[in-house]
């Protein structure tokens, strides 16, 4: 089978956002601020490539594409690459982009291993508006957690290397907050909520043990214990640093359970 241009697109992003990583270490190796620039050009020009990819897939399947793993795991590094790039623009730190950029490649990696075909009749329960406000909330909230391991990754390396002063520090985790606290109402209100009344449409119930339900319930109470540990408890530092690392293990765990486990949300792969 001849891939389609989307695909086509989808693999010259992740040949993209290869060269930027490899720029992010040029950048660490050579202290040469241009390096810095060219990766997070490279980012964007990633992110358009998805964006471009994405809406020549609505095109060829005449529906918007948020119906496969494929699509789902797209959309999240779209975010994940878009988020970064926004992150160093703005606080100049090129240093999270060697270890943010990796988790982006690893999801596009993951992405490029599912099925790609163009399902262009879908069933009943895939056809409503709901499941794609669900399922791209979802993916974007999870975008963001993403970009939240690698800002805490970068805090561990830097904390346990000594390089870095209380501070500085203090400023990379709230960077880490700041990424969570975009991915969790994106979560709350697309992976459940939205995904609730989805259910309800689909299959007349808000609620039924679905894996993938299970799944994105313990994510989502992952998170809020995070938010409450930091806010009432005031974890933050290297415990916060953790808790996200760990929250977003459980995202790649629940995201390959599907694959495995099935139930209501195998439709054609959905994510």
């Amino acid at each position: 089978m001849n891939q389609t241009f989307d695909v086509t697109l989808f693999t010259i992003a992740f040949a993209v956002y290869v060269a930027v990583f490899a720029g992010f270490l040029l950048r660490n190796l050579t202290r040469r601020t241009v390096f810095g620039w060219i990766g997070v050009a490279g980012l964007l020009v990633g992110s358009v490539l998805q964006i471009i990819a994405f809406f020549v897939r609505w095109n060829l399947s005449g529906h918007i594409p948020l119906v496969s793993m494929h699509e789902y795991s797209s959309v999240m590094s779209w975010m994940a690459a878009g988020t970064l790039a926004i992150t160093i623009f703005r606080t100049r730190r090129f240093e999270l982009g060697t270890y943010v950029s990796p988790i982006v490649i690893a999801i596009m990696a993951m992405a490029s291993l599912l099925p790609t075909q163009i399902n262009q009749q879908l069933v009943p329960a895939l056809q409503s508006y709901w499941l794609y406000i669900h399922v791209s909330m979802a993916a974007l909230g999870e975008g963001a957690f993403a970009v939240s391991c690698g800002i805490s990754i970068y805090y561990l390396v830097r904390e346990r290397r000594r390089t870095a002063t209380p501070a500085e520090l203090a400023r990379i985790d709230v960077l880490n907050h700041r990424a969570i606290s975009i991915g969790y109402p994106l979560f709350t209100l697309g992976g459940l909520f939205a995904g609730a009344i989805w259910a309800y449409n689909a299959w007349g119930t808000f609620w039924s043990w679905d894996p993938k339900e299970v799944g994105s319930w313990i994510i989502w109470l992952f998170y809020t214990g995070y938010l409450h540990a930091r806010f009432q408890r005031g974890w933050r530092g290297r415990p916060a640093a953790i808790l996200s690392i760990i929250g977003f293990a459980m995202v790649i765990l629940s995201f390959v359970g599907n694959l495995f486990l099935g139930g209501k949300h195998a439709y054609e792969d959905v994510g």
